[in-house]
Formats: C-alpha cells, structure tokens, sequence
C-alpha cells in the first residue's frame, strides 16, 4: 500500500517495499543507462577485429576502451555541478543527447585515431549518466531499503556483461562493426522520451544559491589522470618502466593530483570533488573497494574474450557467447546481495564476495590451449556471482549514515574509483599480457602468456579482501524517520570498526 506525503511525494507504507515511485524512475534511467553500459562491454570482444580491421597495433586499439573509461572519469566530477545548474531531468536529457551524437560520430569513424577521438565523445557523455542515475534514485530513495535500491540501480552492470558480448560478437559475425555503435540509437531515443515522460521537473528554482564550477580543480584532476593512465599505457616490453615515456607523465599526473587533493581540502567550498567525504569511512573503504573491483571487472573483460579468440580460436560471437555464464552469474547476485545486504550488511557481503571473485579467477591462471571450456563456464558463473555481489555490496555502503546532499559527492567519488580501476586495469594488465606474450604464436605460448596476465588480476582482487572489514557491519535502517537508527547509522559509517 502507499500514502501520499504532501512534502516527499508517495511514501510506501511498508519498509520492506520499494517505492513504485522509485521503481517507475529506476525502469526510466535504466533504459538510457544500457546504452551505456552495452557500449563499454560490446567493444570487449571487438578489439582484436578492430586491430585488423583498422590496420592497427593491439597497444593503439585498446584506447579505444580505455580512452573511453578516460573521458567518462574526466565528467564523473563534473556531475553533481551541472545537476545543481541545470536539474537532474534537464542533465539527463543533455547526456543521453551528447552520447547518441558520439555513436552516431564512431559509427561514422574511418581509422584509429577518429575512433578514438569519438569514443572520447561518447565517454564524456557516460560519465554525466552514471553518477546522475545513482544520485537520482538514492536521493529519490531517502534512505530506505538501499540494497533492494542498489539492486535495481545494478540491473544494467548485470545485464552488460550477459548481452553486451553477445551483441557484440552477434554484430560482428552478421555485419560491420559499425553496428557496434549504431545499435545504440535506440536505447538513447527511447530514453529521452521516457525521460520526458516520466522524470519529475526539478530544475532550480531562481532563489537557490548557484555553485560555481571548481575551474582550478577540473584543470589540475582530470589532466593527471589522463597523464598517469598514459604513462602506465606507455610500459611494455620494448621501452620498459624506466624510459622517459613512462616516468614523465606519471611524475606529472601525481604532482597535479597533489595538487587538486591539497587545493581541494584547503578549498573553502564547493570543491570538484570533496575529498573531505573521505572522513566518512564507509565512502572511504567502499572507494577503494571500487577501485580494486572496477580493475577486476573491467581488466577481466578485456583478457577473457582475448583469451578465448587468440588462444582457443574463438570467432566473437564464440566468445561472446562464452561469456553468457558471467554475465548470468552477475544478474542472478543482484537480487541475492541486494537482500542479504539489508539483512546483514555490507561488510559480510563484500568480504565473501571478494573472495569468491579471486578464487573463481585462480582456474584462468592455470589455462592451456586445451583447458575444458565447461570448467571455465563453470568459473565464470561462479565469478559473475561474485563479481555482481561485489560491486553492489561497497555501492551501497558508501551511502550509510549520509545527509541528503551529500548523496552526490558520495556517488561522484564512487564513480570515479570505479572508473579509475577500470582504466587502470584495462591498461595495467594489457601490458602485463604484452609482456609475457612477447613474440608467442603457438597456443601453447599465447596462453603461458594470459597465465601470467591472470594471477595479476587473482593477486590485485585478493588484496581488497581485508579492506572489506572496513565497511560498515550492520544493514542500513529502513525507516529514516526514526531518529535513533538514523543516528546509529551516521555513527556506524564514520566510525565502524
């Protein structure tokens, strides 16, 4: 049953319920988000066509994934500023406008580099979507029932990694791989007409103080990313990790990401990013949980179809279809972690969950060219279970005992650890691949090679095992009207042992 509340709109009358509400905006977003997310998972099986089709080296075709996770961190911080300008119905509408414009643009592409150059487009755009669904829906949430929220806000990160490679080798078996992108155009138009439709009206009214842009951070942040991301890129088996192309950008980035960090806690007000939300624990461990689990999802999704096409012989669609157990695995733990995380929180989720997902990752660093494909499905339901669990579980964590308006910087921060492991992981474990592959050509060499590329990916998720403890212990309370357990909750996200 539901009642009307004359301040807060329809209010469920049951605690354990999703607002309808809430769930008629969740169908809304998530229809312009799977664009998104189809978008990052269909090019992973499409890279290796992509280098011959484009007549270009693996080294450059790979920023065609990480040049998009790039530009989609250069906009996560700029999220929340543009929200408080322009609404969030008005913002959501621009982005999905600015990401139907970058398809239509890498549809349109000729080589690498225009390719590259209009992922970057697309990736601008993204990084608007993301944070902005998840600030929308918790805000719209008010703090009840957060992991049957977080759930449903993770249907498209479930869905991604089942369709996405499907698709993706589907188009390429049956067309050109333009259609990579023009498949997008539906997704992007329906949305904007549910947007219309269905979003509430909440652009600011004239006598809301404006924040202004942090000008100084957005120049000293997203330049030092892109300059440690490249030079991490620049590593590989024939320059090494001393030369000048390495050392230089990563000297770069880090002095200019010091910069902004001490800037941003000195900043009076309205910082890019507020990195004072860090004094909040459970931002802080769920942040680097993110970060870890963005390295595993995303690095994973870039050595797993590689894998099974250079090593095994799979065409994409083979490898796509390979795939589906993840992706499977992934779906069926939004629902599982969604309601163990409300029964007994966030801290037991993630730890079990991490765990599983680098123990489920050890059998792809045993892999010969003969390994049995059932024993690998086998692990990649096993892992996508995992994998699911363990990106819902810090979500929604980062969330417990925050005020109303700090739900957007926390979503900003969360975004942006998840989409810095991700470009890192894509980055980090393709040189470590390229290392060890060397000058291999026989299946057998190709997969000693991925071996090694594997137990990378065991060893950086099973180093977010012990910071799983950090997260808050106890489920968030359902009932926010009730002072007291919203008190505990602020306590237990600061201050949880």
């Amino acid at each position: 049953m539901v009642r009307t509340s004359r301040d807060n709109g329809p209010v469920s009358t049951d605690p354990g319920r999703v607002d309808p509400a809430v769930l008629r905006m969740a169908i809304t977003l998530i229809v312009g988000a799977l664009g998104v997310v189809f978008d990052t998972t269909i090019i992973s099986v499409a890279l290796n066509d992509l280098a011959e089709e484009l007549d270009a080296p693996l080294s450059t075709v790979q920023w065609v994934s990480t040049g998009y996770l790039l530009a989609v961190f250069i906009t996560i911080p700029l999220a929340g500023w543009a929200q408080s300008r322009l609404g969030g119905r008005r913002l959501w509408g621009i982005a999905l406008g600015g990401f139907l414009a970058g398809s239509i643009l890498s549809a349109l592409a000729w080589n690498a580099g225009s390719l590259i150059a209009f992922r970057t487009v697309q990736g601008l755009s993204g990084g608007i979507l993301m944070p902005l669904l998840y600030t929308l829906l918790m805000q719209a949430a008010k703090g009840r029932n957060i992991g049957k929220v977080m759930a449903v806000i993770t249907v498209p990160t479930a869905l991604g990694p089942i369709l996405g490679p499907v698709l993706g080798g589907l188009v390429l078996h049956l067309a050109d791989w333009r259609w990579l992108f023009i498949i997008n155009i539906p997704c992007c138009l329906i949305g904007m007409w549910l947007t219309r439709r269905n979003l509430p009206d909440d652009r600011p009214t004239p006598d809301r103080p404006r924040v202004r842009l942090d000008a100084v951070g957005l120049l000293l942040l997203c330049p030092g990313s892109a300059a440690l991301l490249y030079g991490l890129s620049q590593v590989d088996g024939s320059t090494g990790s001393a030369s000048a192309q390495v050392i230089a950008p990563l000297i770069a980035g880090l002095a200019l990401i010091s910069g902004f960090t001490f800037r941003a806690l000195t900043r009076a007000s309205s910082p890019l990013v507020d990195v004072r939300m860090f004094r909040h624990r459970s931002v802080a461990s769920s942040s680097t949980l993110l970060f870890l689990g963005g390295i595993s999802l995303f690095g994973s999704m870039m050595l797993l179809p590689l894998y099974f096409q250079q090593v095994r012989g799979a065409t994409p669609l083979d490898a796509g279809l390979l795939l589906i157990p993840q992706g499977v695995g992934a779906l069926l733990a939004r629902g599982l972690a969604g309601r163990y995380m409300d029964r007994v929180g966030p801290r037991a989720v993630a730890f079990v969950a991490f765990v599983l997902v680098a123990v489920s990752t050890v059998p792809f660093a045993f892999v010969t060219a003969g390994t049995s494909e059932i024993l690998l499905m086998a692990a990649l339901f096993i892992r996508g279970i995992a994998l699911g669990a363990a990106m819902i579980a810090p979500m929604g964590a980062a969330f417990v005992g925050l005020e109303h308006e700090e739900i957007p910087d926390a979503s900003m921060i969360t975004r942006v650890a998840q989409q810095i492991g991700g470009a890192v992981g894509v980055a980090v474990l393709l040189v470590i691949l390229q290392q060890n592959l060397g000058d291999a050509r026989t299946p057998g060499a190709l997969a000693n090679g991925f071996d090694h590329a594997f137990w990378w990916s065991v060893a950086l998720t099973a180093a977010a095992v012990p910071l799983c403890l950090l997260l808050p212990r106890l489920p968030a309370p359902t009932t926010p009207a009730d002072s007291t357990a919203r008190e505990s909750s602020k306590s237990m996200g600061a201050t949880a042992p």
